[in-house]
């Protein structure tokens, strides 16, 4: 038997997903709660450090559609788990690195494989699942990266605080080795045993302008988050006046946050596509505008940490499945991968522009207005998408319409 149906139940292959996804957020997110320590330890700035968020990110936007394509006649389950071997040997280049310049091409070998691993990931999801619970599958898959940020940040930043910044790295390099081991036992080979569409058609669904202005939303509208995320340790200590020892207890309300979020988008996206892709934008401007008149108060900022949590991963599946329910058939299994990296460009573009206000702009004090304004952009874009929909709508045939969200 070469498939299966989709479980009405969820099923044991999506939590390997949710474990891989785990390592991989660790990667991500774990150098934003070392920075200082990185800094001090390799003698460069804080936005020099930061720069390790953005090259990490840019590698995940390049490297997403180069190895979905390169692995594309694979099986998935294979795919899966060779992405971790890589994510593996990045983590304990890291660990090992003696200065700067190598610890930058480390993350960069580590960045290629969360792309492609989020974006077939996603696409072997959705098929384990019935058809409306999709967006909820995605958002059981990501939930490991929610859990990257609740466990696996905080306790990054707590080891490096103890240990040193390398002791980090070689606790991912652990993590990369369990997720290989789960991935292999847990997710079935029946499940992916199919013939790839010719590329041409894959292409053909990427190309479609809808897609274009999905993938635009996401980098524009996620870009916020990391503008401000990706120095929260100098935003916590230099102006709320937090002490390094108190950055990985409040770094849990933010993990707490994505991971409510996180469900919460999955389960909107599945009944009000359309809205919940809206609302989730408009919510995440609202709260990184409003961080702004936090940043001096040890009671508010904890709590704006959480709601940026909450706010940030909300906007996660519906952006997904929008990219993906445009794309359709053929087109999907690259298109979620383009999302993925686009995610990520998002998260360059948001931490390097931060770091531009750092060193040459109005400093750390306005950085969430900075991000509300990017995130109001995508959401621009979210409008003339879905105006766009609302004209093509009396041509679309009735099955395509009902692909649509």
């Amino acid at each position: 038997m070469t498939t299966a149906a989709p479980s009405s139940r969820t099923p044991l292959a999506l939590y390997a997903l949710t474990a891989g996804s785990f390592g991989i957020g660790c990667a991500e997110f774990v150098i934003m709660g070392l920075l200082m320590q990185v800094a001090g330890d390799l003698h460069v700035s804080i936005a020099a450090a930061g720069m390790l968020v953005s090259i990490y990110a840019f590698g995940v936007f390049a490297g997403a559609p180069m190895l979905t394509v390169a692995t594309r006649r694979m099986p998935r389950k294979v795919v899966l788990i060779a992405l971790m071997a890589i994510y593996t040997i990045g983590n304990l280049i890291c660990a090992l690195a003696p200065n700067y310049e190598t610890l930058m091409v480390a993350r960069v070998i580590t960045s290629l494989t969360h792309g492609t691993f989020f974006g077939v990931g996603a696409v072997v999801a959705t098929g384990l699942v019935a058809e409306d619970r999709k967006a909820s599958a995605i958002s059981v898959m990501f939930s490991g990266l929610t859990l990257a940020t609740l466990l696996g940040m905080p306790a990054g930043a707590w080891l490096g605080l103890h240990f040193g910044w390398r002791a980090t790295f070689w606790a991912m390099v652990l993590i990369g080795l369990v997720s290989m081991a789960v991935i292999a036992l847990l997710v079935p080979r029946s499940r992916e045993a199919h013939a790839p569409a010719p590329l041409v058609d894959e292409l053909r669904g990427v190309a479609r302008p809808q897609v274009w202005l999905g993938l635009a939303m996401t980098m524009l509208g996620f870009a916020g988050v990391f503008l401000v995320v990706a120095y929260v340790q100098p935003l916590l200590v230099d102006l709320t006046g937090f002490s390094d020892s108190a950055v990985s207890p409040i770094l849990l309300l933010f993990g707490g946050g994505m991971i409510l979020g996180n469900l919460l988008g999955g389960r909107l996206a599945d009944r009000w596509p359309t809205q919940s892709l809206l609302g989730t934008l408009v919510a995440l401007a609202v709260v990184l505008g409003a961080m702004r008149f936090a940043l001096h108060s040890a009671i508010a900022m904890p709590i704006f940490i959480g709601l940026l949590g909450v706010a940030a991963f909300a906007t996660v599946s519906p952006l997904q499945l929008r990219v993906l329910r445009k794309a359709e058939g053929a087109g999907q299994n690259l298109a979620s991968s383009f999302n993925i990296a686009f995610f990520n460009l998002g998260n360059a573009f948001g931490a390097w522009l931060g770091g531009v206000a750092i060193d040459h702009g109005p400093g750390l004090t306005s950085l969430p207005w900075i991000a509300a304004l990017v995130t109001l952009s995508g959401l621009a874009v979210a409008l003339i998408a879905l105006r766009l929909d609302t004209r093509a709508a009396p041509t679309t045939t009735p099955v395509a319409a009902a692909a649509c969200p």
